[in-house]
């Protein structure tokens, strides 16, 4: 069995300014922190030959033979998104029979980057499965890549960099996917400071972020966007 986990973050500072196109022209700067809550997942061997997502926070799971995992229309679209990525990028396009289970301590749309944070645990576990020669910068591009351009779901960087990193980041986003993590290196009592200051409530509410940036218009070639960012 192999098991990952990833942290959730608060966002401090500089929320919206790693949205593309806003950080392709006037790049982005993010301060960050992340929490004692995670996104799991355990990739383990399979059930009868097949391929089964599941999700254990939600009670819901997905089971197919190997090859229909890459092509169906799960429920659990993340899922499906990383086992499809790995599989074609790292694994010859051959697909694995595997059990792949994720448990996350928050509920989506809680705005805590949870969506993000198992991408990238996702990704975490099938580098330790097979061994695959990837760093954090790596695995949070990897994990951008696959929500915002495989699977098509709107959104900025800041979530996957601060669950590939974890702690108080201040991290700069650049032009032609430039990213630059800097891993603030807070003495313990300004640690406690801030942990004796904040109080997370769940209102019991949740938003999904794809939907509030494309109703909001922001797009790669809306210059009005771009302009309503900026001022």
């Amino acid at each position: 069995m192999i098991r990952a986990r990833a942290p959730l973050r608060l966002g401090l500072a500089g929320g919206g300014t790693d949205l593309s196109p806003y950080c392709e022209v006037y790049d982005g700067a993010i301060l960050n922190v992340t929490i004692d809550r995670h996104a799991y997942a355990f990739i383990g061997p399979p059930n009868d030959g097949k391929t089964s997502f599941s999700a254990l926070d939600i009670g819901t799971e997905a089971v197919f033979d190997p090859e229909e995992a890459m092509s169906a229309k799960a429920t659990l679209i993340l899922h499906e998104g990383v086992y499809t990525r790995i599989v074609r990028e790292f694994l010859g396009g051959v697909p694995a029979p595997l059990s792949i289970r994720t448990p996350v301590d928050a509920p989506a749309g809680s705005g805590l980057g949870s969506s993000s944070a198992l991408v990238v645990a996702l990704v975490e576990a099938f580098r330790a499965q097979y061994a695959l020669p990837l760093g954090r910068y790596e695995i949070a591009h990897l994990a951008w890549d696959i929500e915002r351009n495989d699977l098509g779901l709107m959104g900025g960087r800041q979530d996957q960099y601060a669950a590939a990193f974890g702690g108080v980041n201040f991290i700069e986003f650049l032009p032609n996917d430039r990213v630059i993590d800097n891993s603030l290196r807070l003495v313990p009592g300004a640690i406690e400071e801030i942990e004796s200051s904040i109080v997370i409530c769940f209102t019991g509410q949740s938003r999904n972020s794809h939907d509030i940036i494309v109703t909001s218009g922001v797009s790669a070639s809306n210059s009005d966007a771009i302009r309503r960012c900026a001022s």
